[in-house]
């Protein structure tokens, strides 16, 4: 089976700053594309930022120049860098990940989410 835990949500003011981090556990043999989507309250699940397994990146025109997604391969772990934060960025935030756990067995995981709210 296979996890992926998110951490570092919370409640910040506008124009602050967070960082998620997304771990992945279970029986893995490779992880492909990583990335981070967004679903606010009444609106659809909409893709914020995803990276490849050698590290290109592509984001929403929402938050270009203020997020910046990262990963590391080595610990199987997705960050999303948050800065200049707004209040339409409130939202809850979900992991995913392309996991490779058997010779022809390739899948797409999601996390469990994690509330990301800004407000003053």
């Amino acid at each position: 089976q296979v996890q992926l835990v998110e951490s570092g949500g919370g409640l910040v003011q506008p124009g602050g700053s967070l960082r998620l981090s997304c771990a992945a556990s279970g029986s893995i043999l490779s992880i492909h594309d990583m990335g981070w989507y967004r679903q606010a309250p009444g609106k659809q699940r909409e893709l914020v930022a995803t990276i490849t397994r050698i590290g290109n990146s592509n984001y929403a025109d929402s938050v270009k120049g203020r997020f910046t997604i990262s990963r590391d391969n080595a610990k199987n772990t997705v960050y999303l860098q948050m800065n200049s934060l707004k209040p339409e960025d409130t939202a809850v935030y979900y992991c995913n990940a392309v996991i490779q756990t058997g010779r022809f067995a390739l899948s797409q995981y999601w996390g469990q989410g994690t509330q990301v709210t800004v407000s003053s």
